[in-house]
């Protein structure tokens, strides 16, 4: 029996949802914080959106974790907002193996968002006592230790961690039985597999090196993926959102090549229109799905903003880097 729920238990936070889209970072926002003469400035357009006072890093941090406790209180299934914490667990057992690996302290690095707190991620790790994680979190953790352990390999380690990462998010998806959400994840797994597949070719080594770091679960299969070489991958991709993304990849994909920046911004385009068309939904999980991409998106897009100012960029340059908006 389908535990699912039905599109108008979604009436209420959809509606709530709308209302907050107003507060979204806006293109025209954003040219605001570009040109503004100091960062001082540039935080004022923040406040217009609903963002607290203090440094970037703990503003942004206290905004992801009110956006996801809200969506959680609010949303009939608030399982939704997981599968967008899953990928901040992964980010911080990477930054532990690694810190681990060196004999430092990875604690500066850890990011909040995900399903555990960071400091008790580490502390239960430290210990051999992990709890509140996954089964497939804990077997991938203990799997990337012993890549690392075995062949100091990091590449390998993140490899056993990005496809649990993806599994844990596409199993989730399906669990929740939300076509669109599915939609979604197998679309990540092929933006990662397209930008891995041009980072490979530049790199001169495809074959067999790019078939180990390909992930399974996206709309395009492994193998045609492999089978294809760098300049061919407009082809294999033609046919879906990514036709764009992937001809521009193919064209860069030479050893030695061109910036690889329009590319990236090309591939994160291609996901926010994917996820844009939950606005055309009246109200459903979609809804819900659409804003916490929004969100995390806006996220990106403020500190690629002020990364650019800090390092004397022209505004030209940084809004080169920005991503389409979701609204």
């Amino acid at each position: 029996m389908s535990h699912r729920k039905k599109d108008t238990d979604y009436l209420a936070i959809s509606a709530r949802i709308r209302a907050m889209e107003n507060r979204l970072l806006t293109r025209e926002r954003m040219d605001r914080m570009i040109e503004a003469r100091d960062d001082g400035e540039a935080m004022k357009s923040l406040a217009e959106c609903g963002y607290a006072e203090g440094p970037l890093d703990a503003v942004l941090a206290q905004a992801r974790a009110e956006v996801f406790k809200d969506m959680e209180q609010g949303a009939p299934d608030p399982r939704l907002v997981e599968v967008f914490q899953i990928k901040y667990d992964y980010h911080n057992a990477k930054t532990i193996l690694k810190a681990q690996a060196q004999g430092v302290d990875p604690e500066r690095l850890l990011l909040a968002g995900g399903r555990c707190d960071p400091a008790a991620l580490w502390d239960g790790w430290k210990r051999e006592a992990l709890t509140g994680t996954s089964e497939a979190f804990k077997k991938a953790m203990e799997q990337a230790r012993a890549a690392l352990a075995d062949g100091g390999d990091p590449q390998q380690a993140d490899l056993i961690l990005d496809r649990a990462c993806y599994s844990e998010m596409a199993g989730l998806a399906k669990e929740l039985e939300s076509p669109f959400l599915q939609g979604y994840v197998r679309l990540s797994v092929d933006v990662a597999n397209l930008r891995a597949a041009v980072r490979v070719a530049r790199m001169g080594r495809e074959g067999e090196f790019l078939r180990q770091v390909l992930l399974p679960g996206g709309n395009v299969s492994e193998q045609a993926i492999a089978a294809a070489r760098g300049d061919a991958l407009g082809e294999v991709f033609r046919s879906g959102p990514l036709a764009q993304a992937a001809a521009l990849g193919a064209r860069l994909a030479q050893p030695g090549g061109e910036s690889l920046t329009a590319f990236e911004r090309e591939c994160d385009n291609a996901l926010t229109a994917y996820l844009a068309a939950a606005r055309r939904v009246p109200f459903g999980e979609e809804t819900v799905i659409g804003y916490l991409y929004a969100k995390e998106q806006e996220f990106t897009a403020i500190r690629a903003i002020f990364a650019g100012r800090a390092a004397g960029l022209d505004g030209d340059t940084i809004r080169a880097r920005l991503r389409e908006t979701y609204v």
